[in-house]
């Protein structure tokens, strides 16, 4: 049994796109993201961004947190592996672990989809989400130094994983 102010973890839909864009945009941040701040006229959905790709918090019928996860390449020979490809909470609901519950349904999916990798990137400066995913089984594999400029400082790329599979 659920409480009611338990979020619920459901795959995205179509019409989910409005409210998913809103979330993107205002947890955008220089901590995690490299690309620019999303508009408001953006959306999130395109040939290469489709709501099979997502995982949502819902939260009292709200979006409140979401997790992208995808084939880490087209190549046949990689399909064992997934990756995380974008997180985020809405500030309202932090604290409530959905960050951990979203990273670790998206690894069940992949399982579920028989994937034995979840691969992520993560900014070398963004250490609570470092933190998240170490806390979640990901481990540090490589890191890219300074591959990123960002505000006028040099960011690495922190590439982590973790099995799916024993």
């Amino acid at each position: 049994m659920t409480r009611e102010d338990d979020p619920i973890i459901r795959p995205a839909r179509p019409e989910d796109e409005h409210a998913l864009a809103a979330l993107n945009r205002a947890a955008w941040s220089p901590l995690s993201d490299v690309s620019p701040r999303p508009s408001a006229e953006e959306g999130v959905f395109d040939e290469r961004h489709t709501p099979d790709q997502y995982l949502l918090a819902v939260l009292d019928g709200r979006i409140v947190g979401y997790v992208r996860q995808v084939p880490a390449t087209p190549l046949e020979c990689n399909r064992h592996v997934r990756q995380i490809q974008g997180l985020a909470v809405d500030d309202s609901a932090r604290g409530r672990g959905l960050g951990r519950r979203l990273v670790e349904a998206a690894c069940a999916a992949a399982r579920a989809g028989g994937a034995r990798r979840m691969t992520l990137r993560v900014l070398g400066w963004n250490a609570p989400a470092r933190r998240l995913y170490e806390s979640c089984g990901f481990a540090v594999e490589g890191v890219l130094t300074e591959e990123f400029l960002i505000d006028g400082r040099y960011v690495d790329d922190v590439w982590m994983a973790r099995r799916l599979v024993d």
